[in-house]
């Protein structure tokens, strides 16, 4: 699936940016923040709201301190802030959670139980619908993606889509199976592209 994220990239130059900012670098480390660093608050934000930019200045002083003992690609290397993003982004939730709980001990009448995703169905590998993801640019597409699906694939697919992450790599962010996050995909795909295009055939 082809997003705005992944055409955005180092290249060969990554490795040796990488080995300058392991070093100390100052100037490699700016650039590997100004790479990443806008897909990462898109990210945060989407789920987050105001307090992406927090969670995204403790995600990236968690990968200043990790930084010297990291190996791997570009690839790896977008998969490991973005698992780190999503840690900070539990670990927000499960404390705003328990201040809600602290707050009252009756339950919002409007909330209901977790829906599990029936994973019985297989995703098509090539999905059209895809093409109306890729076509949403920036912002539009956070705001879109998450007004229209339902969390667990919001969540799928900005990682796809806003941190250009392969399948395999929110696969290990996620804690999920690669077939898993391609029926969640391909789900949230298809609920996009039927509810964009409602308005234009005026249904």
């Amino acid at each position: 699936m082809p997003t705005p994220a992944t055409r955005h990239s180092l290249g060969d130059q990554f490795q040796g940016i990488l080995t300058a900012a392991q070093d100390g670098g100052e100037w490699a480390v700016a650039i590997l923040y100004r790479w990443l660093h806008p897909a990462v608050v898109g990210y945060l934000r989407a789920r987050a709201g105001d307090d992406a930019d927090d969670l995204a200045s403790e995600t990236w002083l968690a990968v200043a301190r990790a930084l010297p003992g990291f190996t791997g690609d570009e690839t790896a290397f977008r998969s490991w802030v973005f698992t780190i993003a999503h840690r900070r982004l539990v670990d927000h939730h499960r404390s705003s959670s328990r201040r809600l709980r602290t707050r009252s001990l009756t339950p919002d009448a409007g909330d209901g139980p977790d829906r599990s995703e029936d994973l019985a169905e297989l995703a098509s590998g090539d999905d059209p619908a895809a093409e109306v993801v890729a076509a949403m640019a920036g912002d539009e597409a956070v705001r879109r993606i998450v007004a229209l699906l339902p969390p667990d694939q919001a969540e799928i697919v900005l990682l796809r889509v806003v941190a250009g992450l392969p399948v395999e790599e929110v696969a290990a962010v996620t804690g999920r199976k690669p077939g898993t996050v391609r029926v969640l995909q391909h789900r949230a795909l298809r609920r996009l592209a039927d509810r964009l295009e409602r308005p234009v055939n005026g249904v």
